[in-house]
């Protein structure tokens, strides 16, 4: 896979699953089904997901070259970057006219 195709895999694995504690009452997408999902647990979600896409770029990193070290800097900014891609799904959850 080519460098290009693995930070485009890594954008859209990231928006997916910045949205998906939104879209879905179950624990992770796969456990339990939970009557209301409070906004604390969406938040580990979304925390655990982000874990899981640094851990996806790094691995995707050190197929494809040299790991980097990162800094507190590059995580500050990758936070606020999945609070940006989850904010379609916070809006849909807990912003839209329930009727």
């Amino acid at each position: 896979m080519s460098a290009a195709a693995s930070v485009w895999l890594v954008l859209l694995l990231a928006a997916v699953l910045a949205n998906l504690p939104f879209f879905n009452e179950r624990l992770f997408a796969f456990g339990p089904r939970k009557v209301h999902k409070g906004i604390a647990l969406r938040l580990v979600e979304l925390m655990l997901y982000t874990a899981l896409t640094i851990g996806l770029g790094r691995w995707l990193e050190g197929r494809n070259s040299q790991m980097a070290e990162q800094g507190w800097q590059f995580y500050a900014v990758l936070s606020c970057v999945m609070l940006t891609l989850a904010f379609p799904g916070f809006v849909w959850r807990h912003l839209r006219r329930q009727h």
